[in-house]
């Protein structure tokens, strides 16, 4: 069948499409920015089609003769008005797949029983998302998921970092609450499975794994699977959901802004209460992963560098010519820009190899400790902080996480743009040039880009341009040090 899959560049899209492709079906790729896919090792087998999932006449053009369609697309981690925003896209996405004639919509959500007394707002923006599109007039399969167990996803990175940076901790209420947790490889095979269920089929389907577990104990069994001593883990009343989600933003990769309604989500037990899913899709040989084995495979893919796709890589991306509509008409149209160059040995070639492996353990910043600084602001202001890591040691694509950095453009040997994602009064962006400077040398141009938002942008430039050509020339070394030894 022509399936469609939206959120295409996100953690379950990414690999989602190569599943779908191996069980024949010929895939169109949405993406809300050009050139997110290049780059992937399936992105000459699909279709790619670049759409707003805002946009009536966008979808209007990525539905086209489709027969099932997924949403896979969220805005949460977003801010404060990520359920309106959910909810106007779904409702958006009904109406295109009942205009274009879709056969049927596949929505993964989220698990929550409808009669608990408090539902988190992420949880019921998922199920208010699971009945806009069961209410439409085309046929939906929604599956609903507690906790993805899978490397590279929210959950998993945030279950990682608290145990193995936390030997001992005070812990709020909900690690006593009840979860079933999901491998994503077992989440795949269900969504794989639901573009060829009976025709007809409009309902939701509760998956999880095997465990039924508390998050105490989630902790204590990945502990033993990671080779980690047993935690100590005291329980305390006082650590509210917000004081959680910056306690989480400080201790994990995982920034408050997400964490926040993912730990109101674990406030409520998040366990299957029906298995009709196993009438449509049996369990495979062996049956489903259990939550040991799921994180000793995960953790086996982290180590071997072998992680397919990243909570991180679902970020919007913007070029530095893109307008900014909400700014006032006085913040005009100024960019500051802070450049500068550095003679290198070796080709661009050669050269290239060691930009695109800065980042993560390859250290490109020179004065580390003021950039730890800066990343320790940034996140007690809500941001993603330093956030060490990236997807993929040796090479970078768009839309990767770079630290603190996304990657907005790589065209190489010549041009890596990075995006910063801390919180700025503005958008900056940093670019290293790789041009040649005779036959075995090079040059390297770093140039830092800020687009101010308002007056609080132009301040907040002034008020960091004196430290630049401290901070930024140490940088430029650090670069050339790393360049030249590849």
């Amino acid at each position: 069948m022509r399936v469609l899959v939206s959120g295409a560049t996100g953690y379950i899209g990414g690999r989602l499409v190569p599943q779908l492709i191996e069980a024949g079906h010929q895939v169109r790729a949405m993406t809300h920015t050009k050139g997110r896919l290049d780059g992937l090792p399936w992105a000459d087998e699909v279709e790619i089609v670049t759409a707003d999932a805002a946009e009536p006449e966008d979808l209007a053009n990525a539905m086209h003769e489709v027969e099932v369609a997924y949403f896979l697309i969220h805005s949460i981690g977003t801010g404060s008005k990520f359920a309106e925003q959910d909810r106007v896209v779904a409702e958006n996405f009904a109406a295109s797949a009942e205009r274009a004639g879709v056969g049927r919509i596949v929505y993964l959500g989220g698990l929550a029983d409808e009669n608990a007394a408090e539902v988190s707002e992420h949880l019921a923006s998922r199920a208010e998302v699971g009945t806009i599109f069961l209410n439409s007039s085309v046929p939906a399969v929604v599956l609903r998921a507690a906790v993805i167990i899978g490397s590279g996803s929210a959950s998993f990175e945030m279950l990682r970092y608290l145990t193995e940076r936390l030997p001992a901790m005070i812990t709020p209420k909900w690690l006593s609450t009840r979860i079933q947790p999901i491998a994503v490889r077992d989440v795949l095979r269900y969504l794989v499975a639901a573009a060829e269920f009976p025709a007809g089929i409009n309902r939701t389907f509760d998956i999880g794994g095997p465990d039924v577990l508390t998050y105490r104990e989630m902790m204590q069994r990945y502990a033993a699977v990671a080779g980690l001593h047993k935690r100590i883990i005291v329980g305390s009343p006082l650590l509210t959901p917000r004081l959680s989600s910056h306690w989480v933003g400080l201790i994990t990769p995982v920034p408050a802004a997400l964490a926040r309604p993912l730990v109101q989500s674990l406030r409520t037990e998040v366990i299957c209460r029906e298995d009709d899913i196993a009438d449509y899709v049996p369990d495979p040989p062996g049956g489903l992963l259990g939550f040991e084995d799921a994180v000793a495979l995960a953790l086996q893919r982290v180590r071997e560098a072998k992680v397919t796709t990243r909570w991180t890589e679902s970020g919007a991306v913007r070029a530095p010519s893109e307008p900014f509509p909400s700014d006032p008409d006085w913040a005009g149209g100024t960019l500051y820009t802070d450049e500068r160059r550095r003679t290198v040995n070796g080709t661009p070639e050669q050269v290239w190899t060691g930009i695109e492996r800065m980042g993560g353990e390859q250290d490109f910043y020179g004065l580390r400790s003021l950039w730890r600084v800066r990343g320790l602001a940034d996140r007690v202001a809500g941001g993603p902080g330093l956030r060490p890591g990236r997807r993929d040691p040796n090479s970078l694509r768009v839309g990767d996480a770079l630290d603190f950095w996304r990657v907005e453009e790589v065209a190489a040997p010549e041009l890596l743009r990075l995006r910063a994602e801390m919180k700025l009064p503005g958008v900056a962006w940093l670019e290293f040039h790789v041009t040649p400077d005779g036959a075995q040398r090079s040059e390297i141009t770093q140039r830092l880009t800020f687009y101010p938002r308002g007056i609080a942008g132009h301040l907040y430039w002034r008020a960091v341009a004196p430290s630049h050509p401290l901070i930024f020339s140490a940088m430029l070394r650090a670069v050339a040090r790393r360049a030249e030894s590849h």
